[in-house]
């Protein structure tokens, strides 16, 4: 005849205070090596062009105070034209030049990109604010875009170069949030973003290419 032991739950140890504190600290995520990479190259990216823009920026003002004319060297035609975007009100749309605003927002980018590389690890509020950062980054662009196709008529490489770096930034955080839960999302969303998240900065930046390429046709093509 077999014997059954019955374990009295009032046996069981109590957890450590150590173990408590574990289960009530909040949860915490670093990120892949390839990812942290992804957000350093795109901070600064970011960073040369808003460096680059501020100093052409500088050195406008200066050949205006001197009487003189400044063309920036990535002012090549009457399309690619860096100095008409810039002599633009939409260039200092918060009362101060908009790179100065990138210098600093796309370095705290290049700062969390190292963190993750020494392996750095932030909470769920932590990397909502990024994303939302990074929500206000893109849409800024896109309002950036609109101006400069449809009201300044011309182009700067540079904050092309900008507007890049900030979209695949973008999707590649929200992507994130999403696969770790961050972000509530249905089963076949957190699917797509875990095998398909370069379609969409390739979408993305493939239509706003259709809309240079279609805005200045009859240039393109003369």
């Amino acid at each position: 005849m077999s014997k059954t032991t019955v374990r009295d739950v009032d046996m069981e140890p109590e957890p450590s205070a150590s173990q408590q504190r574990a289960a009530a600290a909040p949860r915490t995520e670093g990120a892949s090596r390839a990812f942290a990479l992804l957000l350093v190259i795109t901070g600064a990216a970011g960073v040369l062009a808003a460096w680059v823009i501020t100093l052409d920026k500088f050195k406008l003002l200066e050949a205006k105070v001197k009487g003189e004319t400044f063309v920036p060297g990535c002012s090549l035609n009457p399309v690619v034209s860096c100095g008409s975007v810039m002599e633009s009100d939409q260039a200092s749309v918060f009362g101060f030049p908009n790179p100065m605003l990138g210098l600093v927002t796309y370095g705290i980018v290049v700062c969390v990109g190292m963190s993750l590389l020494a392996r750095a690890r932030f909470p769920r509020w932590y990397w909502l604010t990024f994303n939302a950062g990074a929500l206000f980054g893109v849409s800024f662009c896109a309002w950036l875009m609109f101006q400069s196709l449809y009201r300044i008529n011309a182009l700067c490489l540079w904050c092309c170069l900008a507007w890049v770096a900030t979209i695949i930034m973008f999707w590649y955080v929200t992507s994130f949030n999403v696969r770790k839960g961050f972000l509530p999302a249905p089963s076949w969303l957190k699917s797509f973003f875990g095998e398909f998240t370069w379609v969409l900065p390739v979408l993305h930046i493939g239509i706003i290419g259709m809309l240079i390429l279609t805005r200045w046709w009859d240039f393109w093509t003369s």
